[in-house]
């Protein structure tokens, strides 16, 4: 039996497992320690009341003959499908089928997955620092070539800095695929309308397929910056959109996404066929994945009544004032600090030309806060430590001050 080789070029361990050894292993040298985590991106708030309500019925359905629910379709049920299109789509002038809908265990898993419907010698360009799972998963099904450097070498790499405020560049050379996440994680900034057509324009005229993640859009309040490709024009042709109840509606440990795939997004065979990639995606979902559990699906489905809409909007108001509190924090102190206005997170220089994980180790040793190496998202990340807004808001508030206890000079 042979294995697939491609996992032994994988760094040993991702980037937040590491995180959490290392923290683990001060706990244990130092018990008494009081570390307040701003690190990974988990939410701390409950689920809301309305949804908590819709998941209890569900539960008490599966509980009686009549209603009881077992194997449910692959692509999710049709229920949810149709309120995810009517609400977060025509809600935006945006046309959408319920069948250009397919509801998942998150938007990570689908992320990952997608590359099922990509040909090995596809090549793949990822905007750098890059949430880790587009390049993993591309390693892991050959497409990325060799490591050197903290670079693969069939991976397109577009830098996003200081130097260019973190807009990337059109690829000098044509890829195949782009992921483009907005607003972005690791940095917290996002595209204008009039920059992210740019890039649709560009898949257009090239035959370039966009992964685009929107797993952050709920926290999108500037008019200026769209909340889904779609409202740009041409996007359906060309782009494939990733979304998540996780950070909107605190469903990290519930699990539950969903992917669009319009009919019009087509790739090509060798001989030049072009083939529409939803039913390749559906073929993909029926042999692959089960289907997300009705009760999940049913407490999706809360999030967009009135009062669930007003509970989830409270929750993502609470973690933006948890970015403000951090980003005004670290300014006041004299840091240079980007992102945390349309997205919860917050990118900042680290301090006195410390690495990412020099920095790491200084704040957790000194401050006993635990935020992210810049660099464990790409080359482009060194220098740079992201902290998020999923916290508690006294607890994020009692970090900050620890922070600025520390005289940076930047």
């Amino acid at each position: 039996m042979y294995i697939n080789e491609h996992f032994l070029a994988l760094p040993e361990s991702y980037l937040f497992s590491e995180i959490a050894r290392k923290v683990a292993a001060f706990e244990a040298e130092n018990p008494q320690s009081a570390i307040i985590r701003l690190g990974i991106g988990d939410v701390t708030r409950p689920i809301v009341p309305t949804v908590i309500k819709a998941l209890h019925a569900a539960v008490d359905e599966m509980a009686q003959a009549s209603t009881f629910r077992g194997y449910g379709p692959e692509q999710g049920y049709l229920f949810l499908r149709q309120t995810i299109v009517e609400h977060d789509f025509l809600s935006r002038n945006i046309t959408l089928e319920p069948d250009e809908i397919f509801i998942s265990d998150g938007a990570k898993s689908d992320t990952g997955n997608i590359g099922d419907l990509l040909d090995s010698q596809c090549v793949v360009a990822v905007t750098d620092p890059v949430y880790p799972v587009y390049i993993d998963s591309n390693v892991m099904a050959g497409r990325a070539g060799e490591l050197h450097n903290g670079k693969w070498s069939r991976i397109q790499y577009l830098p996003c800095n200081e130097a260019n405020q973190f807009i990337p560049s059109l690829p000098k050379s044509r890829p195949d695929v782009i992921y483009l996440c907005y607003p972005n994680n690791p940095t917290g900034t996002t595209l204008t309308r009039t920059q992210l057509k740019k890039w649709v324009d560009y898949a257009r005229e090239n035959d370039v397929l966009i992964l685009f993640d929107a797993a952050y859009e709920a926290f999108v309040h500037d008019e200026e910056v769209p909340h889904s490709i779609y409202e740009i024009e041409g996007a359906k042709e060309v782009a494939i959109e990733f979304r998540s109840f996780s950070k909107t509606a605190g469903f990290t440990g519930l699990r539950c996404g969903y992917t669009i795939i319009p009919k019009a997004v087509k790739g090509k065979t060798h001989d030049g066929k072009r083939v529409a990639l939803n039913p390749l995606w559906n073929r993909r979902q029926c042999t692959k994945f089960n289907g997300t559990a009705y009760i999940i699906q049913r407490a999706a489905e809360a999030v967009y009544t009135p009062q669930g809409q007003t509970e989830i909007q409270a929750n993502i108001a609470y973690y933006l004032n948890n970015a403000h509190t951090i980003k005004h924090g670290l300014e006041t102190a004299g840091y240079k600090v980007f992102g945390g206005e349309n997205a919860p997170y917050v990118w900042m220089k680290t301090p006195d030309g410390m690495s990412s994980w020099d920095f790491f180790h200084h704040l957790l040793h000194t401050c006993q806060v635990v935020g992210t190496p810049g660099v464990g998202f790409g080359p482009c990340g060194e220098g740079y430590f992201r902290l998020t807004g999923f916290g508690d808001a006294q607890k994020t508030k009692e970090a900050i001050e620890r922070i600025q206890t520390l005289k940076p000079s930047i």
